[in-house]
């Protein structure tokens, strides 16, 4: 799997072409209002951060604020029109986005749920809007405007209360069964809880700042039979990096209950052009290896980053909000992604529909990772000074989400997280605003609404 690129691909196609194309999605289409979707997203969301021993975090300053604490609800409506009859069909997307602040003070802000005005105060309410064209031939569909990629390349975030978006164009096809290809031109992403700012810069989630002009990524999924599937992608952040991902995924069906999954994912960085984040070499990869049997899943991940640079990866507005990181070993709070570092996690789930209580279920693991060594970072690079030579860390996880089944709350869940992060001084404490110790509560609530 070490970087099988384009060759896999092509492979991929070419296995497909015999099986080529089944039923023409756009030779079905109803029509632009026919295949209309409108639907809204009440979300509400309550972030609490405790930094034990003094940070701030994410950009504040440590002298003055020891935790963070902000309460928000975000509507989103979304509308997808369906395709014009023909050949080829025409049609839009659009969202809208408000944001509601129901807790703030201004020391307690930052937790990435609300934007900050120039007081240093959370804004008591913001919105944005959005939209996008699109044209599809056959099973084929380019758009371009305002989209959230999900690429594991090249991926806008979902971990606050909107949905991050980038501008430019996308291309999404499905011309032969079980093969998804996805490709990608964009110059700006913006965090949809933090920036009103259609143009935002495109950053990295540990390199901080570094503008890069645009981002290209090319890839796709190939799904060989109902039980293994594998993908493949390449992308080139401009003058900064080139970034190839894959996966294997394979499930092994044991009995009517029990099952045996491994993913395995492996991501190859190197410095591109100009270079403006230094000298980057990093192969990173994860293997999860997950039992079920009945209501339980006991899942074990090991993970390995080969580098004198962290595995980094594209984010918004500078900070690590980003999604475009798809390892076993990323987690609620820390990435377990520092130069050199190698993790374990032990993970156990448990699905209480079995016992009678259908939409209830329970998460619990714990990561520990080892042996991060940055001093041999390039020493005028993003990365330089940014880790010791024995860094240690850990995290441990909770999770309980209920989703109710029926009657007039339907699809309603409410999940709650909780998060113990702590590291020792080697490790890079950027992204934790000095701290080497963690705590975190996460409420989430979240109504979707199907109105048409």
């Amino acid at each position: 799997m070490q970087v099988m690129k384009w060759s896999a691909l092509a492979l991929a196609v070419t296995a497909g072409t015999t099986q080529l194309a089944f039923a023409s999605a756009q030779s079905e289409s109803k029509g632009f209002v026919e295949d209309s979707s409108f639907d809204v997203l009440n979300k509400n969301y309550f972030l609490h951060r405790d930094f034990r021993n003094n940070g701030a975090g994410n950009g504040g300053s440590a002298d003055d604020q020891n935790y963070r604490q902000e309460w928000a609800h975000g509507i989103t409506a979304l509308y997808e029109s369906g395709f014009t009859v023909g050949t080829v069909g025409f049609g839009v997307d659009a969202h809208g986005m408000l944001g509601i602040k129901l807790d703030s003070g201004r020391g307690t802000t930052g937790t990435g749920l609300l934007p900050i005005d120039s007081d240093g105060r959370a804004e008591d309410e913001y919105s944005q809007a959005g939209g996008a064209v699109k044209v599809r031939v056959s099973n084929t569909t380019l758009k371009y405007g305002n989209l959230m990629p999900t690429a594991p390349v090249f991926a806008t975030g979902t971990a606050r209360l909107f949905p991050g978006t980038a501008e430019g164009f996308q291309v999404l096809s499905s011309e032969i069964e079980g093969l998804n290809i996805d490709a990608g031109h964009f110059t700006s992403i913006r965090d949809g809880s933090l920036s009103t700012n259609r143009d935002g810069e495109i950053t990295l989630a540990f390199a901080g700042s570094i503008d890069a002009q645009s981002v290209d990524y090319l890839g796709g999924s190939y799904a060989i039979n109902e039980n293994l599937s594998v993908s493949l992608y390449g992308s080139e952040l401009e003058d900064i990096w080139r970034q190839y991902y894959s996966n294997v995924n394979y499930n092994i069906p044991l009995s009517d209950s029990q099952a045996l999954n491994f993913d395995f994912n492996i991501y190859r960085t190197n410095d591109e052009g100009s270079a403006l984040a230094g000298d980057i070499d990093n192969t990173t990869w994860s293997l999860a290896t997950a039992y079920s049997i009945g209501a339980h899943k006991i899942t074990l991940a090991h993970q390995q980053v080969h580098g004198d640079e962290p595995m980094d990866y594209i984010s918004m507005d500078g900070g690590n909000y980003g999604d475009s990181i798809f390892l076993n070993n990323s987690v609620q709070y820390s990435d377990f992604n520092a130069p050199g570092e190698k993790s374990w996690q032990l993970r156990y789930d448990l699905d209480m529909a079995t016992f009678g209580v259908p939409g209830l279920s329970f998460m619990a693991r714990y990561i520990t990772g080892s042996d991060v060594d940055g001093t041999d970072a390039d020493p005028t690079g993003a990365y330089a000074g940014a880790y010791g030579n024995d860094g240690k860390e850990w995290e441990r996880d909770l999770e309980v989400k209920y989703v109710v089944q029926e009657g007039a709350a339907k699809d309603l869940s409410i999940r709650v997280r909780h998060a113990t992060w702590r590291s020792n001084n080697d490790m890079s404490l950027n992204y934790s605003g000095g701290s080497s110790a963690l705590d975190e509560v996460r409420v989430i609530t979240e109504y979707p609404l199907d109105i048409l």
